[in-house]
């Protein structure tokens, strides 16, 4: 039988070399639960912080992905593969005489509100099928470009072709794209040798636990507790509880509501005259 778990979110430290969808059956398997979902997927060859939800908090992950995710990793001037990561078939190799002057340049203008491509190995779907499917039966399709911000892209060693760098972006952002990025600016290719996610929003890798040995959830309460809160006295509350439209908070986006016992109840937005919610935990 299933032992009773709290619902909540896990902070797990994904090793590398295994998917997220393997890390998710390694919290199932060790908790003892089936319902398990994580906030965004580290690619195999990445390690590093993953957030999955347990219980109803797998209901809050969707408002999980936007935040802000720190890396910090290595990128190998001169070879080029088809998936951009070590994982890869190499395509091409060059030779390279880069200065870190011009290195720190071109690092710096990937910096801000950029245009990324998403790569043709990845789990974006067009027409419904996954890239990475498309392009492993031979025919790449190519995803339209979308915007995503990069607060910072540091280059922190360069040693030979190797580079170590520290990057800051929004929920979306492709790092190994920015690596190959500055590899065809500077004329030699790269790829992306290592990356470790260390932080995403207020939630850091420092943490995190094994998949194998998760610990205990962190409160619904706390999940959120990055988005706007709006507290409701008990006659709201009990209105929310049924999933009833309230009036308007003045709040864009999504915002967190509690009762007056400071539990959660789910997540509002305001439409106009009215806020109606996206999740109510309590259905």
């Amino acid at each position: 039988m299933p032992r009773r778990v709290a619902d909540g979110l896990l902070l797990v430290d994904k090793p590398s070399g295994i998917t997220s969808h393997d890390a998710v059956n390694e919290v199932r398997r060790a908790l003892g639960v089936r319902k398990v979902g994580h906030a965004g997927t580290l690619d195999p060859m990445a390690s590093g912080l993953l957030l999955m939800g347990v219980g109803r908090a797998t209901r809050l992950l969707r408002f999980l992905g936007d935040l802000e995710k720190e890396y910090k990793g290595t990128g190998r001037l001169g070879t080029e593969t088809d998936t951009l990561d070590a994982l890869g078939r190499v395509v091409r190799t060059s030779a390279v005489d880069v200065a870190e002057g011009l290195l720190r340049t071109v690092m710096a203008d990937l910096v801000g509100e950029i245009e990324q491509r998403p790569p043709a190995y990845s789990a974006v779907k067009v027409g419904g099928r996954k890239l990475y499917e498309a392009a492993r039966m031979g025919k790449p399709v190519e995803a339209p470009a979308r915007r995503v911000v990069v607060s910072r892209f540091d280059l922190l060693r360069l040693a030979g072709t190797d580079f170590d760098f520290l990057a800051i972006c929004s929920g979306g952002t492709y790092v190994r794209v920015l690596v190959a990025d500055v590899g065809e600016r500077l004329g030699c290719g790269a790829h992306l040798a290592r990356l470790i996610r260390t932080r995403i929003g207020p939630f850091e890798l420092n943490h995190a636990l094994p998949p194998g040995e998760p610990g205990a959830p962190i409160s619904v309460e706390r999940s959120v507790a990055h988005l706007p809160r709006l507290d409701l006295d008990a006659e709201e509350a009990r209105a929310a509880q049924h999933g009833r439209p309230l009036g308007p908070a003045g709040i864009e986006g999504p915002y967190a509501v509690f009762d007056p016992e400071s539990r959660l109840i789910g997540i509002y937005r305001d439409e106009g005259a009215r806020a109606r919610p996206d999740v109510i935990l309590s259905r």
